[in-house]
């Protein structure tokens, strides 16, 4: 059974962190105000709500799964709190989009897809690469042929974050580590840019002192010859640089995950031509928007979701390669 939908959809967001307030201030954009917040510490939520209009702020986290005014939930809480969240909403029929990275590993995100097909309900990772108006045209140009087939894709991402092992860029107990956090933006673009998900896959890592993924390179390959690296780093700054290579140009994008503007290179000719389409600062609302014409019409195509499993196949197989596994998490 498709779950009744209000006439303007009603959002409840679970956490009140940087992303839950920019959620918050993208329905601002659309005239609209979020329905609900719920949070592990109940005060954060009360003034989470007093800032921004909220009308609901729950007791509980788990009230909001209960409450039949609800339609979709923003999930926003750390990684490997998605799950359990996921499957106690999807189970009362409420729509979700879920802050990337979607779940921890494969096994969970296919149960949860699964899930979601039984009840009838959309799920979504809140991957901003998939909505960002820059890569609707980016994908036609290379769809349309004029730069010829994507050869090489060059991927670098590299934050650095202090020594502090109890923060979530460490904590094993917070599924901390390079992949789940940056490395997901890398491999969504590579994913997005080739034909074909990649199958033949190598890397090296080194490990945190917690045991975390500071960093890695990965080597990829699909069966059409299309290669990628990727470079990701929690301990050393990187550009956020993005290099699309193909027969007869090259596509570069910088601070790509929310990225507005691209240059590409014609390689017969040197010339330059810029590529400026959408905001970055609306990152957020095209999410949502996109999100809201989904569940309005049944055509979740938008939201990318085989490639966000195509995407959380890959990670999973890195971490299994390198035994990286986070407590009590089971593959």
């Amino acid at each position: 059974m498709i779950p009744e939908m209000h006439e303007n959809l009603n959002w409840a967001v679970l956490g009140t962190g940087v992303i839950a307030n920019e959620m918050a201030q993208a329905l601002q954009k659309m005239g609209r105000s979020l329905y609900a917040v719920g949070n592990r510490t109940h005060e954060k939520a009360v003034t989470f709500a007093e800032k921004y209009g909220v009308s609901k702020v729950y007791d509980k986290i788990e009230d909001m799964f209960y409450d039949d005014a609800v339609d979709i939930i923003y999930i926003t809480s750390p990684h490997n709190t998605h799950y359990a969240f996921m499957e106690q909403a999807l189970l009362h029929g409420k729509h979700l989009l879920v802050e990337k990275s979607i779940t921890l590993n494969s096994r969970e995100l296919d149960k949860m897809i699964a899930l979601a097909d039984e009840k009838h309900l959309l799920l979504a990772e809140a991957m901003t690469i998939w909505h960002m108006p820059l890569y609707q045209k980016l994908w036609e140009i290379v769809k349309s042929g004029e730069l010829g087939k994507v050869q090489i894709i060059t991927m670098n991402f590299g934050s650095f974050k202090e020594y502090d092992m109890k923060n979530r860029f460490f904590n094993m107990d917070l599924a901390g580590g390079a992949m789940l956090d940056i490395g997901v933006y890398a491999l969504s673009i590579v994913r997005s840019f080739m034909d074909e998900t990649p199958d033949d896959i190598v890397s090296q890592w080194k490990a945190s002192p917690t045991g975390s993924d500071e960093q890695a390179t990965i080597l990829l390959k699909n069966g059409s010859g299309q290669m990628a690296t990727v470079a990701l780093s929690m301990h050393s700054k990187q550009p956020k640089r993005a290099m699309i290579s193909c027969e007869q140009g090259y596509i570069e994008i910088m601070e790509y995950p929310r990225a507005d503007k691209a240059v590409i290179v014609d390689a017969n000719t040197g010339n330059v031509r810029e590529i400026a389409c959408g905001d970055t600062a609306n990152a957020l609302y095209y999410e949502m928007l996109d999100m809201e014409n989904a569940v309005k019409t049944g055509d979740a195509s938008s939201m990318h979701l085989a490639y966000s499993k195509d995407v959380m196949d890959i990670m999973t197989r890195l971490r299994k390669s390198w035994n990286m596994k986070y407590p009590g998490e089971t593959w």
